[in-house]
């Protein structure tokens, strides 16, 4: 039961982690070098990695969606989306993506002369599932080494650690001063028929053994 029991709780931490990282926001220092607007199907499960701004974009199986490719610093290629985020999850509230897609075409840049932005974004890029990561917002930073504290993280996770602290506190003072009497009472009750009824089968035996002699 306990290896059971500490795979059940190495899973529900892997899903934990899982969720926030998708969903956080995160930073990536990279030269925008082109944009495109791609028909893209939405018809299996993988729609679940793509936004649903309205109401209307759940009844399709297909959309125009804009794509922003971008290159690292040490070479590797990265593709972004640019979809609204509208009220739905995660809370971003983005609806520019029309400005945003204007603030990429007008960073692209080739090798020669680079000019290195940050990429705010949420999500994953997998090629093998086709999902890419959803871009936020593109701010120019002054060059690939950039770096960012992601402080808005750190104050969700440690509200989130928190409220999970306290309501952890106090369900184990619940559990010690409710339900862990009501168990060792009911314990107590087994353990008292349990020597009640091995007294009477003594009892019994003695009887049949008295019997025997006669």
């Amino acid at each position: 039961m306990s290896y059971f029991k500490w795979l059940f709780r190495g899973l529900l931490a892997l899903l934990v982690f899982g969720f926030f990282h998708y969903t956080l926001a995160q930073h990536d220092v990279v030269r925008i070098v082109s944009t495109n607007v791609e028909r893209t199907e939405l018809n299996d499960w993988t729609r679940m990695f793509w936004s649903t701004p309205d109401a209307q974009s759940t009844d399709l199986t297909n959309r125009d969606i804009q794509f922003i490719y971008a290159v690292r610093p040490n070479g590797d290629t990265m593709e972004y989306r640019n979809e609204d985020t509208g009220w739905g999850w995660p809370p971003y509230f983005k609806f520019d993506t029309a400005s945003l897609f204007t603030e990429a075409n007008d960073a692209i840049s080739d090798k020669d002369a680079p000019e290195w932005v940050a990429v705010r974004h949420y999500g994953w890029r997998n090629e093998f599932l086709s999902i890419f990561p959803n871009a936020i917002s593109i701010k120019p930073v002054d060059g690939p080494d950039a770096t960012f504290i992601p402080w808005w993280n750190i104050f969700i996770l440690t509200v989130l650690f928190a409220i999970f602290w306290s309501i952890r506190v106090r369900w184990v003072r619940f559990r010690e001063a409710r339900i862990d009497p009501v168990i060792e009472d009911v314990g107590d009750s087994f353990a008292d028929a349990g020597d009640s009824l091995s007294e009477q089968r003594g009892r019994m035996s003695r009887w049949f053994s008295g019997l025997r002699r006669k």
